[in-house]
């Protein structure tokens, strides 16, 4: 293809494959650039990515890009004025950081399909008929009505053709919108729709563990007359993953099945997980507590009287993640109090959670502007 033919094509509006940004080779740094000898070459391959896409899906690098959470809502605006069926994505390893506020004014009368993605990263032991129902009260305390609950793994896909099946039973011929927050999963789970529907094996949306990965919408035909339209993700700055290096973030998100880990506590004891978070066991009889944290990350237990000092002298060696690099860039921990009436989880947004028995007093702690907050207990 010629650099005249191209220049057409970017004059009609091409965008990249990965991300769904109009592609442009003027100006570096912004939104869609690629330069043209790469766009030419891309055509070759048939591979037609911005920049940032490329170095994404070849070098794992990510290059921000200046957009805000604004820019994200204005693109999903419209979908409360379509005639279309909603699929929102949530990640059930961090349901609470998955939530979308006010989504109502996005999907307006349209109905929603709930689908927990990373279902593989849950001990198998819990029955996914359990999960389902879990997920339903937490969707309804927020809010939600969803006309029903699917779980898949972007992962492996083995749950695909059962996730076809409820779109087409409920679509009824309309455009399918899939929605989320940011990194749960929502690019690898259509990558794995169109691998199950094309037999291509091959990757067509740009994913990674970083947050934010599709910049623009981008629809997949599902036949003459509909799409399935995916959608950017809304940005959570509360998640944990918003204040880590690329190198730490491999011990936020779980990639394999979690192994919990159980100590017998103390009152005035305390875990830490790595120098990210910290859990206090302040009150309470002496008891076993569950965490549930990616199986890599190094939890260390202290006495509650000592946790301070221990922080300030360990944070960054021994106490990791962050390394001392990635320390430098983390807010302050900040301490938040819960009393417990019933089976709790103590979530830690977009890190893990804590399982605690009914009557007793505890603490979180995580980054400043990280979310802290208690659940009934998941498992």
């Amino acid at each position: 293809m010629s650099e005249t033919e191209v220049q057409g094509l970017l004059a009609d509006g091409l965008r990249c494959i990965g991300c769904g940004a109009l592609i442009q080779t003027t100006k570096k740094g912004e939104l869609g650039y690629t330069p043209m000898s790469a766009l030419l070459k891309g055509f070759e391959h048939d591979e037609v990515l911005c920049q940032r896409c490329f170095r994404l899906r070849h070098y794992n690098e990510i290059q921000p890009v200046d957009l805000t959470d604004d820019d994200f809502r204005r693109l999903l605006d419209q979908i409360s004025a379509t005639n279309s069926l909603v699929v929102y994505v949530m990640d059930v390893f961090d349901f609470s950081g998955s939530l979308i506020p006010g989504l109502h004014r996005f999907v307006g009368s349209n109905p929603v399909l709930l689908v927990g993605n990373k279902v593989d990263v849950l001990p198998r032991s819990l029955k996914r008929t359990k999960i389902r129902d879990w997920m339903r009260q937490q969707a309804n305390m927020a809010g939600l009505r969803p006309v029903d609950v699917a779980l898949t793994s972007g992962k492996n896909g083995d749950d695909i053709p059962h996730l076809l099946d409820l779109i087409e039973e409920y679509r009824d011929g309309r455009s399918v919108y899939v929605v989320g927050v940011t990194n749960v999963g929502k690019s690898t789970l259509i990558n794995q729709i169109i691998k199950y529907v094309t037999g291509d094996k091959k990757d067509v949306i740009t994913t990674s563990r970083f947050p934010g990965t599709t910049l623009d919408r981008i629809e997949i035909p599902l036949d003459d007359a509909s799409n399935i339209i995916d959608t950017p993700g809304i940005i959570h700055a509360d998640q944990m993953a918003h204040y880590l290096t690329p190198n730490d973030l491999k011990y936020v998100s779980p990639q394999k099945e979690l192994k919990p880990k159980t100590y017998q506590l103390n009152p005035e004891q305390t875990l830490f997980m790595g120098a990210l978070a910290r859990f206090d066991y302040i009150q309470g009889p002496k008891t076993g507590i569950t965490a549930y944290f990616e199986n890599n990350l190094m939890l260390h237990r202290t006495k509650l009287a000592n946790a301070d000092d221990f922080y300030n002298k360990h944070a960054g060696e021994l106490l990791l993640p962050p390394t001392t690099e990635g320390l430098a860039a983390l807010p302050p921990l900040q301490r938040h109090e819960f009393k417990t009436t019933e089976k709790t989880d103590l979530v830690i947004d977009g890190l893990g959670w804590i399982t605690v028995p009914a009557e007793t007093v505890i603490a979180g702690w995580a980054p400043k502007g990280v979310s802290v907050l208690t659940r009934k207990a998941m498992i």
